[in-house]
């Protein structure tokens, strides 16, 4: 297929209660975990069959709950448990590197919750060590996972758009008084939790910017409240990105071309529906009922499963350069923003 397609192309995204079994420990028992572990549970055959915390009593709760059979009260006891094959790392985002260190060498594969640090060098370290370890990581970045992202990567790979010139991707959201995301100590503020896919999504299409133009503005709690970023290519495309946690925004994302252009409904990142246009005014359109994190997790996890089986030690989906362009890019406005995160818990060169 070559230009503006006659039809859209087919998912090729297998059934996920297909993909090979799994005998997966949750890290971090949240509500990420949570819903993690319902859509896995209840649309593929993968086996959570433990779950770890700091708090033995939290992970406990969360076994009952899920009926996983073994509860660790430290991350240390369930990356050593003999018999889990891969960690989820669900904890919040600064803990992510040591969690994901620790069960990377236990030898066991992982998968961690975006971001999967929260610098570019923290990506690199993790990438490093499941390398050097021979085990299988990658980042939890459910978007590039779900069928419609699949006709959307055949859509790009085929040349539909023409050369593409600029991308739009917005994610705002409200949250109330207490949650995480107010905790400049948990890298609060709107970045890594929903900043992140726009970043990721504009990177996934254009690659790493040569200009980034970042301004910000504080929330009262002391986080970052709003950013809007003006990234430049070395092709000349352009992309304009806007994050913030003051109010819900239609959450949609653009990539235009000179032969069509693409608008993904809002939230674009979870599942949904597209439609491309092409100059002339003719459109396809994929049709895919809106849902949220039940009905899109379980695809990375399964996707994940089939990559282990097939001897990988990357997703294709979502490949550790990849994540590592998106923190690096994610460093570069943090600098002009004057945005500043912990530092990391573990000193492991």
């Amino acid at each position: 297929m070559s230009g503006f397609p006659a039809a859209l192309p087919a998912s090729r995204i297998p059934d996920p209660a297909d993909a090979p079994v799994l005998k997966w420990g949750i890290a971090g028992p949240g509500w990420i975990a949570e819903r993690f572990t319902e859509a896995v549970q209840a649309n593929t055959r993968q086996k959570v069959i433990a779950v770890g915390s700091r708090s033995a009593e939290r992970a406990d709760a969360f076994a009952r709950k899920f009926g996983i059979d073994a509860s660790h009260g430290s991350y240390a006891q369930l990356a050593g448990d003999p018999d889990v094959e891969i960690v989820y790392v669900a904890t919040p985002h600064p803990q992510h590197l040591e969690v994901a260190l620790a069960a990377i060498d236990a030898g066991k594969h992982v998968l961690i919750e975006k971001p999967i640090g929260i610098t570019g060098d923290q990506a690199r370290r993790i990438a490093e060590a499941a390398r050097e370890r021979g085990v299988f990581a990658a980042e939890a970045m459910w978007t590039f996972f779900l069928p419609k992202f699949d006709v959307i990567t055949q859509l790009l790979e085929s040349g539909a758009f023409g050369d593409i010139v600029s991308v739009f991707a917005e994610y705002s959201e409200h949250f109330e008084p207490g949650h995480r995301i107010f905790n400049p100590e948990l890298a609060g503020g709107p970045l890594m939790d929903l900043g992140t896919y726009p970043l990721a999504f504009t990177t996934r299409v254009l690659g790493a910017p040569d200009t980034v133009a970042a301004i910000g503005t504080k929330h009262p709690s002391g986080v970052n409240g709003q950013l809007s970023m003006a990234l430049g290519f070395a092709s000349g495309a352009q992309a304009i990105v806007n994050t913030g946690i003051h109010n819900f925004t239609p959450t949609e994302a653009v990539i235009v071309g000179k032969e069509a252009t693409l608008r993904i409904d809002g939230l674009f990142n979870m599942p949904g529906g597209f439609t491309l246009r092409h100059a002339d005014g003719r459109e396809l359109r994929y049709e895919e009922a809106p849902g949220a994190h039940f009905e899109g997790l379980h695809y990375e996890a399964a996707a994940v499963a089939r990559s282990i089986a097939a001897g990988e030690l990357e997703s294709p989906q979502r490949p550790l350069a990849d994540s590592i362009i998106t923190l690096d890019l994610a460093d570069a406005i943090r600098a002009q923003v004057g945005i500043e995160f912990p530092e990391p818990a573990t000193t492991r060169k």
